[in-house]
């Protein structure tokens, strides 16, 4: 296990709730949450130790800004050279975007989700959004290109035509239009986005762990797999998971008519 960042309780802070949600909140406002060095290590660390720790079922991903989620890079870091900073080998931009995780990870946005912080969002598996979020991937506006997956998973999360829309012309989409093209889940008052996300992480907590973990692996890897890749992988799942604690226990706690207790085997 990594030492503990300098950047944890600071710039990134952390919570473990007792309904095996984790939360994970940004907390640089003064620069829209831009992301430098040290909230990647940070966030590198806690990906780790979500994925480490078996009370934690879920994650919540979230920013202290009141209007918005993460500005992306931190320029003033690529102003100095820094750009390797920004990145890990594992998990690729802010040590989140590529990094593997078997846990649901949901983006609580408020206000602004763009550039970099749009691809953030973006490789979380849920979103909760505020009425005045906006989503989008300006790069092309400045001369750049989207390298964190933004392009790519646009592409998977809405139809064609509108995604190649908004990575063409670099416009955002606001919360609305991403609620009405299935890209975020939920859309509720700024002051209520934090609650409805945890509200969501506590619905797939209340359920049996390995079953979670299994079915979520099953449903990223099989996206562009098809339906015969997706069967052989989705017999071996199922027999693994049925063969598992958790399903005699769900199965008893039926019959039983009580909560079951999972124990994540």
């Amino acid at each position: 296990m990594a030492a503990v960042p300098m950047g944890l309780g600071k710039v990134v802070l952390y919570e473990k709730r007792h309904d095996h949600v984790a939360v994970i909140t940004l907390n640089r406002p003064e620069v829209r949450n831009a992301i430098n060095g040290v909230v990647t290590e940070t966030l590198a660390y806690l990906v780790e130790e979500t994925e480490r720790d078996d009370d934690v079922r879920a994650v919540v991903l979230a920013s202290s800004h009141d209007t918005v989620f993460c500005a992306g890079a931190d320029l003033g870091e690529i102003s100095r050279g820094n750009v390797a900073s920004l990145m890990t080998a594992e998990g690729g931009f802010a040590g989140v975007v590529r990094a593997p995780r078997t846990k649901p990870w949901i983006a609580a946005v408020r206000g602004a989700a763009l550039a970099g912080g749009c691809e953030i969002m973006l490789s979380c598996d849920m979103i909760v959004a505020s009425t005045d979020a906006r989503f989008g991937l300006p790069e092309v506006k400045r001369g750049l290109y989207a390298g964190a997956g933004g392009p790519y998973r646009l592409m998977h999360a809405l139809p064609r035509a509108i995604a190649l829309e908004l990575i063409a012309t670099g416009d955002p989409l606001d919360a609305g239009r991403a609620y009405a093209l299935g890209l975020v889940n939920r859309v509720v008052a700024s002051d209520l986005v934090r609650d409805e996300a945890l509200g969501l992480a506590s619905k797939i907590t209340a359920n049996a762990p390995m079953s979670v973990r299994e079915s979520i692996a099953v449903a990223r890897e099989t996206a562009d797999k098809d339906e015969a890749a997706f069967w052989a992988l989705s017999n071996v799942v199922r027999d693994r998971v049925h063969s598992s604690q958790d399903a005699k226990e769900g199965a008893r706690a039926f019959l039983e008519k009580r909560v079951p207790q999972w124990v994540g085997r």
